[in-house]
């Protein structure tokens, strides 16, 4: 069900790492066990060993807890395809490992730890706001070695910046948004290569 406004995932009382973080680990292991939707914060408590309430002094709903452990899950996965974009040099070869690192995360996720990719799945649905900052962000490593691209030579300059990144941005997001990529999963070993070599045609000088 879609809401309005998401949670803040900022604690509602003293700010208190640890025990958030407590939370969080527990309610990761929890989740991965029975799944986001099927369980409440009063099923949380109970198997944390917390009062209802005293959870909720740290987060104000259990979304906000979806939020806190699809942001750190979202976070390993931006964090693997910078490593591999960051494995070379020329930004052509950056694109292609970008691309084939954004569909092998996305697969370990979905199979893996099916639990986990349905908070993702949650957070992708109803547009949450680590959802969001993530898509963001991999856009911004798009547009950054487009302009690399554009330093080197390697790429064309003609098309407007903002319109080639949001362009490339929208060939992957079957790969990047955790909901779709569910119906793609018949070419997964195909469109890293495919596409990939498709976006750099294009983009050829």
């Amino acid at each position: 069900m879609n809401k309005t406004s998401s949670p803040k995932v900022t604690a509602r009382g003293p700010v208190d790492h640890e025990v958030r973080d407590q939370i969080v680990a527990a309610a990761t292991e929890h989740f991965s066990r029975y799944g986001y939707e099927k369980t409440t914060v009063s099923d949380l408590a109970k198997a944390i060993g917390f009062s209802k309430a005293y959870i909720y002094k740290f987060f104000e709903s259990k979304q906000a807890i979806g939020e806190m452990i699809c942001s750190n899950c979202l976070r390993q996965i931006e964090a693997e395809i910078r490593a591999a974009v960051d494995e070379v040099e020329r930004p052509p070869e950056k694109l292609r490992r970008m691309f084939k690192a954004l569909v092998e995360s996305g697969l370990r996720l979905f199979f893996q730890d099916r639990k986990l990719y349905e908070i993702a799945a949650s957070a992708a649905t109803e547009r949450w706001p680590a959802a969001r900052a993530y898509e963001g962000r991999i856009r911004e490593l798009i547009q950054d070695i487009l302009q690399q691209g554009r330093q080197t030579g390697d790429f064309e300059r003609k098309t407007p910046l903002d319109e080639a990144t949001m362009a490339i941005l929208l060939v992957m997001r079957p790969y990047l948004n955790p909901l779709l990529l569910q119906h793609g999963l018949d070419y997964t070993d195909e469109a890293p290569l495919l596409l990939s070599s498709l976006i750099l045609r294009s983009l050829s000088p």
